[in-house]
């Protein structure tokens, strides 16, 4: 049990937090009928999310024991076989099915759409450069949208912008920080053979560059509802925040996004700031 609790990447649940995203920014997160929503769909996310990193790890198993660091794997390890991993990725599947189903139609319709989209990423479509970009933003962005799906609550579309690309610079900064770590072993990853430097620079910078641009103008839109502008000072800690986060993945350190989330105390601080201001903003104080 210990090596599918490794297998299900308990750390990377932290992505899943995306799902509060919605309703936060639209102030109802507190009400009762939004944050039981709010919190199933969470739950349903991590249990969706680990089925598909067991049956991913099945699907890489003989890439990853060439690679330095994902070698130590269970299922590359041989401490998991592959028919116990992908029976645990069902039974995950099942229990995040089984909470969305609590919630409404319409979610359970996104979270299979996203069991969908992650299945064919990890047998397929994960070897097709730029394709394999696209469907990972598009799973953070699903996050994204879920809590307010979940919830039956509007979205804006600045923030859908500001989460697709937000996205998308993310997982550009992951491929970037992959090519630097791998070296010259980076064919061991079909998915970074194509890749160089150059692009995956441009495509986090004009990633970053959106971004940045659809958060100000969500931000300038909803910036009368209190008297103190609170909304446009949260563009501050939100473009300095990015600019750290940019420095790790310049430095080729950000292969593993949770980690440098867990293990940036400063970037950690700036967030708090970022969430307290937005949150000023959201209440009308």
């Amino acid at each position: 049990m210990g090596a599918v609790l490794r297998s299900m990447r308990p750390k990377q649940w932290t992505k899943n937090l995306l799902v509060v995203a919605a309703p936060l920014a639209a102030g109802d997160l507190g009400d009762a009928g939004v944050l039981g929503p709010t919190v199933l769909a969470f739950l349903s996310f991590c249990a969706a999310s680990s089925g598909t990193y067991l049956v991913n790890d099945c699907a890489d198993v003989e890439a990853d024991r060439q690679h330095p660091r994902k070698r130590s794997r269970p299922i590359a390890a041989g401490e998991l076989s592959v028919r116990a991993a992908l029976a645990f990725a069902v039974l995950l599947f099942a229990v995040g099915i089984a909470l969305a189903a609590l919630t409404r139609v319409e979610f359970v319709v996104l979270l299979l759409c996203y069991i969908a989209l992650t299945l064919s990423y990890s047998l397929w479509l994960k070897h097709e450069p730029v394709v394999d970009l696209a469907l990972v933003a598009a799973g953070f962005l699903i996050r994204a949208v879920a809590g307010g799906l979940a919830a039956a609550l509007p979205i804006s579309d600045w923030f859908l912008m500001v989460a697709g690309f937000g996205s998308l610079f993310i997982v550009a900064g992951k491929r970037y920080s992959e090519l630097h770590t791998l070296g010259s072993e980076a064919g061991t990853r079909r998915s970074l053979v194509r890749y160089t430097d150059s692009y995956l620079r441009f495509v986090w910078s004009i990633a970053a560059a959106v971004t940045v641009t659809a958060y100000c103008l969500w931000a300038f839109e909803n910036a009368s509802r209190s008297g103190i502008p609170w909304h446009t000072l949260s563009i501050l800690p939100f473009v300095v925040g990015l600019m750290r986060y940019a420095v790790d993945v310049d430095a080729g350190e950000a292969a593993e996004p949770e980690d440098i989330v867990w293990g940036d105390r400063l970037l950690q601080a700036i967030g708090v700031v970022w969430v307290v201001v937005l949150s000023l903003g959201v209440l009308g104080v």
